[in-house]
């Protein structure tokens, strides 16, 4: 579905909804408290939309695991993006919860056959990994956990989501969503009655990465892939991954495609380097622009040619580095050694960054970045980013050959 309209049905619909189950949750309250002390046996994190975000969530599912040793640990996330759950291999396949999104109408009858499964199951804990969807609050709340952890906005202004949580966790904007997942972990052991939630230390030191490594048949599977395209392509060459693309939830966090090309000529001129342009079949046209441009037969256009995000991994586990906008790939090399450069220019890579070792960051630092936040439904007025044209395809290609 377009990304504005879920965005009008969350406000629309789900600000009116939120308001009628504070109401019926207050009453609620009433005559029921909620149990604190009963043991924690069963958790569901509930993140349904975005990729690239579960990646970084890993650390605060992990912690969770680590709190409640006992506890069995469940996930619910869009169909279309829950490939990226099996990956990570934090929760078991069959506790994937999912919702289909591909229209309206799937999107509601999904949801209403998800919810149905949620109660009879009887969770404990839910833990709303999402900013402030009312939607994801809507369905933490209708799921029957006697306990709700998620971010409240206490006193800041808009983004009205009701009063359905039980533990109200303050999410910090100065420091990276790594460490508000983790606190939302941690707050389940906090004192009930403390407001904000979670009085505690917290630091990305404390958040554990996920690492793969693919084997020596899986890279030689990639390499194969690439060796139908150009067979003179090896492991002896340097290996340059091209990310042109973002999601369509915010294609403002795009380098212009014309740096790109300018910068994939520049970088074959070094005749030891391949570059490899990735993205999705619907992306392909980006890919289609910068082969078409620098004319090499060393530009292997891979758009819609991995068959799934696992044998992307599997790429990025061949190549040099990377380089992409801000965007799921960028996540997604974290999982890998291989070297990634990210465009950062609405957004602010202290906040929302790869977490790792392998990351470097291209940011020019505007007065105006980051324009969008979790306080303005990630939507800028800005139609002209030049926070990311400044970044010269010479910075980036002297930054690269380092």
């Amino acid at each position: 579905m377009n990304v504005d309209f879920m965005r009008n049905v969350d406000y629309w619909i789900g600000r009116p909804i939120c308001a009628v189950l504070s109401g019926m949750n207050k009453i609620e309250r009433v005559f029921k408290k909620p149990d604190t002390k009963k043991p924690i046996k069963k958790i569901l994190f509930l993140q349904i939309s975005e990729m690239g975000s579960a990646v970084v969530a890993y650390g605060a599912v992990k912690k969770t695991e680590e709190l409640f040793p006992d506890a069995e640990i469940h996930y619910l996330m869009f169909k279309e993006m829950s490939s990226i759950l099996k990956i990570l291999g934090a929760v078991k396949p069959e506790n994937i919860h999912t919702i289909e999104s591909k229209s309206f109408f799937k999107l509601g009858t999904s949801t209403l056959a998800t919810l149905w499964k949620l109660r009879r199951m009887k969770f404990d804990v839910v833990i709303d990994l999402e900013l402030f969807s009312r939607i994801s609050n809507i369905l933490s709340y209708l799921s029957g956990s006697r306990l709700r952890v998620g971010f409240y906005k206490f006193n800041n202004e808009g983004l009205y989501r009701g009063k359905l949580l039980t533990h109200k966790v303050e999410y910090n904007t100065y420091r990276h969503i790594g460490v508000n997942f983790l606190s939302l972990a941690y707050s389940l052991k906090q004192p009930f009655d403390e407001v904000p939630l979670t009085k505690k230390h917290i630091d990305l030191s404390m958040m554990e990465t996920k690492k793969i490594i693919s084997s020596n048949e899986e890279k030689e599977n990639i390499l194969k892939k690439l060796k139908t395209i150009n067979p003179k392509i090896s492991k002896k060459n340097k290996l340059v991954i091209i990310n042109p693309n973002a999601s369509a939830m915010l294609p403002i966090r795009k380098w212009p495609l014309d740096k790109y090309k300018e910068l994939a000529k520049k970088l074959l001129e070094d005749e030891s380097i391949f570059i490899i342009v990735t993205g999705t079949e619907q992306e392909k046209c980006d890919a289609d622009d910068i082969e078409a441009f620098v004319k090499n037969n060393r530009c292997i256009n891979f758009a819609g040619k991995t068959a799934n995000i696992r044998e992307l991994i599997d790429l990025y586990n061949v190549c040099d580095l990377m380089i992409t906008n801000d965007s799921g790939p960028g996540h997604f090399a974290t999982m890998t050694d291989m070297t990634t450069f990210v465009f950062f220019g609405p957004e602010t890579p202290d906040l929302y960054g790869p977490v790792g070792k392998n990351i470097r960051i291209l940011y020019s630092n505007y007065a105006c970045s980051p324009c969008v936040s979790a306080f303005n439904s990630r939507k800028t007025p800005c139609k002209d980013n030049k926070c990311l044209q400044s970044i010269s395809v010479e910075q980036v290609y002297d930054k690269m050959i380092k």
